[in-house]
C-alpha cells in the first residue's frame, strides 16, 4: 500500500514548516532513488540560496539514472503525482512545493518561451545537463542525501563575489528573458554582471518576451532587492530599458531644479527613491505597489519640465500630466486593474503630504488629502522616500510623525457618525444628479468638525435652497 504524505517526511509533521516538510521529502524520494540505483540532487535556487544562508521556498530536484515511469511509480509510492511536464520528465507531488525532474536537453524551436525541443535522458553527465542553466550560480547541484556539492563551472566562486556570469555562450541566448534575470540577480546579490555576459545581454533581442514573464522578473528585483535601482542601471547599460520601460528611460537627462535635487535628472532621482522605498517596503500594505508607485512617481516630469526665462526649472503638475504615461508604463507589463489604480493614486497624491507637513496644514486638509487615498499608510511611506531620495539632505523625521498622528485623527473622524445617503432621503431630499455633491458636502463639513445633525441640516439647507432657485 502506498504511504501518505505523512508517513514520507520526519515526523512530528505539525512541528515542522512546509520547507521542512519539503526537504524531507525530497531526501526520502532521494533514499528511494538510491535503493535502485538512480540519484537525486537538489539543483538551482535551494543551492544557491542555502549556501547564502537564505531559505528557499520552492525546492528542485533532479533525479538521474532513472527511466520517468520508473520515477512516476517511485513518486506515487509518497503521494499523488502532480504531471507538471510529463514529456518533460517534470513531476510533482500534491501538498508540496516540490518540482522533481529528470535530466533533459533543450533546444529552442521557435520564439515563443515554450518553443523548445526537449528530451529526457537519465543517462546524461552532470555537466550536460547542468549546461542548459542561464548561471553559474543556478548552475550548482548538491547530492540531496550525502550534501556534496556538485559546482563544474565555478558558481560557488561567483556567488561569494556576487558575480552573475552565464554558463554556455551556446545555450545562453536561447531564453532572453535572461537578459532581466541577470539584471534582477546582480540587484538582489548586491553585485554586477560579468563583462562577456553584459555584452551578450546587450546584444540579444528581448521584444518577443510575454509581458508576464518580465513582470515577474521586475517583481524580484522591487521585492527582493535591498537596492532595486542596480536592476534598471543595468538595464540602461544594456540598452534595454527602451523595449519595457521607455517611460522610466525617457527620464534619463531631464534637469530638476539643483536647490530641490542636488542629486541630478530624474532618472537618478527615481533610482534613489526606489532603494529608500526599498528600505520601508516591509512597512507598505502592498508591498509591490508601493514599490511600483515609487518607480512611476516622478514619469510626468519629462512632459511637465521647463526652463522659465530666468532659468529656473519647474516642473508643476507633473503628478497630474504624468498620470497617462504612469497607465501606459504600468500596462506594458500587466493588466492588474486594482494595481494600476493604487499606482496611479499614489502618484497623483504623493506631493501632498510632504507639502502638508512642512506648512503643518490644517487637519481638515489633511483628513481631505487621506479620504482621497486608496492607502494612506502608504502614501506616507511615498512621501518619506520621495524626500529621501535626494543626496546629504536626511529625512525630517517630524514630517513622519506629522503624518501619522493626522492619519489617527483622520481616522477618528471617520469612525463618528456621519450623513449618509439613507439620511438625505429620510429626511426628504429626491436623489438626483446633484445628488453625490451633497453627499460630498457633508462629508467636508464633518471633516470640519461638525455633527451629523449640524452638518445634516446645512446641506438640506443648502440643497433646498440651490434647487429651489433652479425650478
Amino acid at each position: 500500500m502506498p504511504i501518505s504524505f505523512a508517513d514520507a517526511i520526519i515526523s512530528p509533521v505539525m512541528r515542522m514548516n512546509t520547507y521542512d516538510q519539503d526537504m524531507a521529502l525530497a531526501r526520502a524520494i532521494a533514499r528511494r532513488a538510491a535503493d535502485v540505483g538512480g540519484r537525486a540532487m537538489f539543483v538551482g535556487g535551494v543551492v544557491r540560496d542555502g549556501l547564502l544562508g537564505i531559505e528557499c521556498k520552492d525546492i528542485d530536484l533532479e533525479v538521474y539514472g532513472m527511466r520517468p515511469q520508473a520515477l512516476k511509480a517511485l513518486l506515487s509510492e509518497l503521494g499523488d503525482v502532480v504531471e507538471k511536464g510529463a514529456s518533460f520528465g517534470v513531476y510533482g507531488l500534491k501538498h508540496s512545493n516540490l518540482d522533481i525532474a529528470m535530466p533533459r536537453r533543450e533546444r529552442r524551436t521557435g520564439d515563443k518561451h515554450t518553443d523548445f525541443d526537449v528530451s529526457v535522458d537519465p543517462a546524461l553527465s552532470f555537466k550536460a545537463a547542468s549546461m542548459r542553466r542561464d548561471f553559474t550560480i543556478n548552475a550548482m547541484m548538491r547530492d540531496a542525501l550525502t550534501g556534496e556539492l556538485i559546482d563544474l563551472w565555478g558558481g560557488q566562486a561567483d556567488l561569494a563575489a556576487r558575480i552573475v556570469r552565464h554558463v554556455s555562450d551556446k545555450t545562453f541566448p536561447e531564453d532572453a528573458l535572461r537578459v532581466f534575470r541577470a539584471a534582477q540577480f546582480a540587484a538582489r546579490l548586491g553585485g554586477g554582471i560579468a563583462p562577456e555576459t553584459e555584452a551578450l545581454c546587450a546584444r540579444m533581442d528581448v521584444t518577443r518576451l510575454s509581458v508576464e514573464r518580465v513582470f515577474d522578473e521586475l517583481g524580484k528585483a522591487l521585492l527582493k532587492a535591498d537596492k532595486p535601482s542596480a536592476f534598471f542601471r543595468t538595464l540602461r547599460r544594456m540598452d534595454h530599458l527602451k523595449e519595457y520601460f521607455p517611460e522610466v528611460g525617457a527620464c534619463v537627462g531631464v534637469r530638476q531644479n539643483p536647490v530641490y535635487h542636488p542629486e541630478g535628472d530624474v532618472f537618478e532621482h527615481t533610482m534613489l527613491v526606489l532603494d529608500c522605498a526599498a528600505a520601508l517596503r516591509g512597512r507598505a500594505k502592498w508591498p509591490l505597489g508601493f514599490m511600483l508607485a515609487a518607480l512611476t512617481h516622478d514619469l510626468g516630469k519629462p512632459l511637465a519640465t521647463q526652463i522659465q526665462p530666468d532659468g529656473k526649472i519647474t516642473s508643476y503638475g507633473h503628478e497630474v500630466i504624468g498620470l497617462p504615461a504612469c497607465e501606459a508604463q504600468l500596462r506594458r507589463l500587466t493588466n492588474q486593474a486594482r494595481l494600476i489604480e493604487y499606482v496611479k493614486n499614489m502618484m497623483w497624491l504623493h506631493m501632498r503630504p510632504n507639502v502638508m507637513a512642512r506648512c503643518r496644514s490644517k487637519r481638515k486638509k489633511t483628513r481631505q488629502m487621506f479620504d482621497l487615498s486608496v492607502c494612506p499608510e502608504d502614501l506616507i511611506l511615498l512621501s518619506r522616500a520621495d524626500a529621501s531620495g535626494k543626496l546629504d539632505e536626511p529625512y525630517d523625521e517630524a514630517f513622519e510623525a506629522f503624518l501619522n498622528e493626522r492619519l489617527a485623527d483622520y481616522r477618528q473622524v471617520m469612525a463618528r457618525p456621519m450623513v449618509t445617503g439613507k439620511d438625505l432621503v429620510a429626511a426628504g431630499l429626491a436623489p438626483g444628479p446633484d445628488f453625490a455633491r451633497w453627499l460630498d458636502r457633508a462629508k467636508q463639513l464633518h471633516f470640519s468638525g461638525q455633527d451629523k445633525a449640524h452638518a445634516l441640516r446645512q446641506v438640506l439647507s443648502e440643497a433646498r435652497k440651490e434647487r429651489g432657485n433652479r425650478e
